[in-house]
């Protein structure tokens, strides 16, 4: 880490961030200038006049936004963060390039932060990382422990009117509370006092290089929670130096469920939570359903007592958890009895959890999915065409648009028709529909009372717009 500045050389210089308002960038903007830096920044979607009301509130905390034409670089002395993906075509880059800006990706930044904290506790797994990171988040707060989080999706707990957009907390430097990222291999960069480890399963990576950066991951931890449930995840447990292990499932976790206390519902759900270091049970309410969000919770239940807080405070906090946004936010109920549920899922295990708790309750479900680009769809098309087969009913049906693309050099040649194909092929039932307003207007012309809409798809705010859209629509 050594060619990276220290934490106050850091907040010493002014930031600027290409894409403030993406997912990743927004939360370690909020961070640094909650810190005391000063932050500008610019984005395309802000140009394109895209979710305008969240560069309204970043204007409205004071951050200055300029278009993206390079026109914001205007200092050899400021850094530049930008994802690891933008490319060297674009303004920012080639003016901080004439410049000889220092440049950070986004997890560089958010490395040296976490790493030059009290503690750092890191949030890994293929699927989860955003929920799990804002419980264990709630917990360290409810707790009393001053945490700054750093998360990819907005957490409700934290949201005021000043700050809609609460994808980070800035609290003391003691804790850390961080998702970290395999997909680019940017996982490698943290050092963890805590390593949460919830699953592995194929998304951006083979799983060859998967096992090879969770690993590591654990090895560099300090102590690591475990997901017993999950078989690979498990498989690497002698890779870590001390475990807790959590599992819904397997009988030998050490933070597990008592057997047969279950109370599944259709918005919430009930559990006694065992702690097997001392047999103590303890009864756990949580305000959002599916078998995924108790492993979830579990899972920050576990984090948790890695980092010292008991697990009796920790189910206390989660009874107030409030969720994510877009993480089975339910938009609201038509009229006519259709529900609208926006939600993140995007690779093959988070739209199975998705449409596993939607299938948990009666009702047909129409399943609208916006593929996040041409790569994503080609690494992971057949296993997300098996999912949707799998999990839906002959009732049920699939729309899917044509993927994400907003400008760039990417290989556009194989789209969605071939997902299609491929679930109708795993006697599926779906449509592709090329573009996403006619999309809606296809789903309120299929809806019928009892229906569920799900709308899927990730990196990209106006999907929960789009979901407004269809219910007002619905009457």
């Amino acid at each position: 880490m050594s060619e990276f500045p220290t934490y106050d050389e850091l907040l010493a210089r002014p930031f600027f961030f290409c894409g403030i308002g993406g997912s990743g960038m927004l939360p370690l903007a909020q961070i640094l200038k909650g810190q005391g830096a000063e932050v500008a920044g610019s984005d395309r979607s802000n140009d394109q006049g895209r979710t305008p009301e969240k560069f309204a509130a970043l204007e409205r905390q004071g951050y200055a936004l300029h278009p993206q034409d390079g026109s914001g670089i205007t200092s050899k002395d400021q850094i530049l963060v930008a994802s690891a993906a933008v490319e060297d075509t674009v303004p920012e880059m080639v003016r901080a390039k004439e410049l000889g800006n220092l440049k950070l990706t986004r997890a560089e930044l958010n490395s040296i932060l976490f790493n030059t904290s009290g503690a750092g506790i890191a949030i890994a797994g293929t699927s989860g990382k955003s929920t799990v990171t804002a419980m264990l988040g709630w917990i360290m707060h409810y707790a009393g422990r001053e945490p700054t989080i750093m998360n990819g999706a907005v957490m409700k707990n934290f949201v005021t009117p000043e700050r809609p957009f609460a994808s980070a907390v800035v609290g003391g430097r003691s804790i850390y509370v961080s998702e970290v990222d395999e997909s680019d291999g940017s996982i490698a960069l943290y050092r963890p006092s805590v390593g949460v480890l919830l699953n592995v399963s194929l998304d951006h990576k083979s799983m060859e290089e998967l096992r090879q950066l969770f690993g590591d991951y654990l090895e560099r931890s300090r102590i690591a929670a475990i997901n017993a449930d999950d078989a690979e995840a498990l498989a690497l447990l002698p890779r870590a130096k001390d475990v807790v292990t959590f599992g819904v499932e397997q009988e030998k976790a050490q933070i597990g469920i008592v057997p047969g206390s279950i109370a599944d519902g259709p918005v919430r759900q009930a559990a006694t939570v065992i702690d097997r270091h001392d047999g103590s049970e303890h009864a756990l309410v949580l305000g959002m359903p599916g078998r995924h969000n108790l492993s979830n919770a579990l899972a920050a239940i576990a984090g948790a007592a890695c980092a010292g807080v008991p697990v009796a405070l920790s189910i206390e906090a989660l009874a107030s958890f409030a969720g994510l946004a877009r993480r089975f936010d339910i938009i609201g109920t038509s009229n006519g009895g259709v529900t609208v549920i926006d939600d993140f899922g995007h690779n093959p295990e988070k739209c199975a959890a998705t449409l596993k708790t939607l299938k948990s309750t009666p009702g047909r479900v129409i399943a609208f999915f916006q593929p996040h680009g041409y790569g994503p769809l080609r690494q992971m098309g057949h296993e997300l065409a098996e999912t949707f087969a799998r999990e839906l009913d002959a009732s049920d049906i699939t729309i899917m648009c044509d993927p994400v693309y907003f400008g760039g050099t990417v290989d556009r040649s194989e789209g969605t028709e071939r997902i299609i194909a491929m679930i109708e092929k795993a006697g599926g039932t779906a449509e592709h529909v090329a573009s996403r307003e006619d999309c809606g207007a296809r789903m309120v012309e299929l809806a019928q009372p009892g229906d569920r809409i799900v709308i899927m798809g990730a990196r990209d705010d106006t999907l929960t717009t789009f979901a407004g859209d269809v219910l007002k629509k619905l009457g």
